[in-house]
């Protein structure tokens, strides 16, 4: 199961190639952005609906599914004659994470007891760390070596030995009776995520106050509807239980936050500082290295803590290792970069486990699939948020600068300082409301 969901983390191989992407279609910086939109504004959207139809269908007939289709959209990544059909490819790839992270946390909770569902949330997070970990050190090798396609085709053989593994593998106990799907409710949820989150993207123009319309009619017609639904897509009571909507927003504004590191610091390391592609590949390793170890080390904390300490920790180490981020430039050895990268990684790491644990513990466990799409969902928000938001912000401050006179190298780094201080202050703007819930 762990190999499996693997396939998702091991998409950071893809930010490593970035430059070589841009370089093969004739892409400026912030084109790249699609790559990441088209995939995680797909998976984003559907996550809640894949989680529950885990719930009712059964979380390891899902899981499968998910597997059979990423291992072809992997391949149709690589095969991709053109830029637009890779984006096109991007959102299959897409769907197949949905599928595949959509009821991963709800297995690897329901194989286990209650009394053991941190140390089950530990191992799969810090398995799901390791994978994001192995992206940039293997998607250094693979495009030096091989090009960018490696870093989509090399993913079949492993969604395939993940088939191979589950076979004979029981599901865990299913609800006692087959509940009901909400399908008006999982397609007005859908249309809202998409269009809330194209709608981020097209800012400021006419376009996104268009979508941001029809986010805010669809959202209506979901509370609506889910108000007066016998069985809702979410029960939407526990986002009026004290700190659990805080603590969701939360979530999102530390993944915003943290994927400034996996977005604009393959063009740092590569234009800055000089890396080629497999060094690039093993600094941006740090990172998920040090969510991996925050993973780890969050399972003990909560045992021993409680959740809310670690949620507060983790996202006061986030803010600090980005705001050291914000300050590296030409002159920084890059040790001092592996440092802020890996220190804002055990951070992620702490609240992302802590998160997790709160929100699983506050729903019904046959609701297991929705606690881990919710939890999956607010970080994809945080990501797609991020994709488009600091993009936006990273090439208006860039090209501000070149108009001002700056030399292109000086343009890039005060456009870098930039995103990386405004990156650093979002972690720090949830500690007031996490501190509140925490007293």
């Amino acid at each position: 199961m762990l190999l499996g969901t693997s396939v998702v983390p091991l998409d950071s191989t893809v930010n490593v190639a970035f430059p070589a992407i841009a370089g093969a279609f004739g892409l400026e910086v912030p084109a790249i952005q699609w790559i990441v939109i088209c995939y995680t504004l797909t998976y984003g959207s559907l996550m809640l609906a894949v989680g529950r139809i885990g719930d009712i269908f059964g979380h390891l007939r899902v899981f499968r599914a998910g597997l059979v289709w990423s291992a072809a959209a992997f391949l149709l990544c690589a095969l991709a004659p053109t830029y637009p059909a890779l984006l096109g490819a991007r959102v299959l790839q897409g769907i197949g994470a949905a599928l595949v992270i959509g009821c991963g946390p709800a297995l690897a909770t329901l194989l286990f007891p209650d009394e053991m569902r941190a140390r089950a949330l530990a191992a799969y997070a810090t398995a799901f760390a390791a994978g994001a970990a192995i992206g940039p050190l293997a998607g250094g090798v693979l495009v030096q070596a091989f090009g960018w396609e490696a870093v989509y085709w090399i993913r079949t053989p492993v969604t395939l030995a993940a088939l191979a593994l589950l076979r004979g593998v029981a599901a865990a106990p299913g609800p006692g009776r087959r509940e009901t799907f909400d399908a008006a409710g999982a397609l007005l949820f859908t249309t809202t995520v998409a269009t809330m989150l194209l709608a981020v993207n097209r800012a400021p123009s006419m376009l996104a106050l268009l979508l941001a319309a029809v986010a805010a009619a669809c959202l209506g017609g979901f509370l609506w509807w889910s108000a007066r639904s016998p069985r809702p897509l979410i029960d939407l009571g526990l986002f009026r239980r004290p700190g659990f909507a805080a603590l969701n927003l939360a979530n999102m504004l530390v993944n915003l936050a943290s994927f400034a590191v996996m977005l604009v610091g393959p063009f740092y390391l590569a234009r800055i500082a000089g890396l080629p592609a497999l060094w690039l590949g093993f600094v941006l390793a740090a990172a998920p290295l040090g969510g991996m170890l925050g993973s780890s080390l969050g399972g003990w904390a909560v045992a021993r803590f409680g959740a809310r300490p670690v949620v507060l920790a983790g996202a006061a180490l986030t803010a600090t290792g980005l705001l050291v981020v914000a300050f590296c430039g030409a002159a920084t050895p890059i040790a001092a970069v592996v440092f802020a990268f890996a220190l804002q990684g055990v951070g992620v790491g702490l609240f992302t486990l802590a998160y997790t644990d709160v929100v699983t513990a506050t729903m019904r466990r046959e609701d297991r699939g929705v606690a881990g799409s919710l939890a999956m969902l607010t970080r994809t928000l945080g990501v797609v948020t991020a994709a488009s938001v600091l993009t936006l912000l990273f090439g208006a401050t860039e090209a501000s600068l070149l108009a001002g006179g700056a030399a292109a190298e000086d343009a890039f780094l005060g456009a870098f300082h930039r995103v990386f201080l405004v990156a650093a202050a979002l972690p720090a703007l949830a500690l007031p409301l996490l501190a509140r819930r925490a007293g």
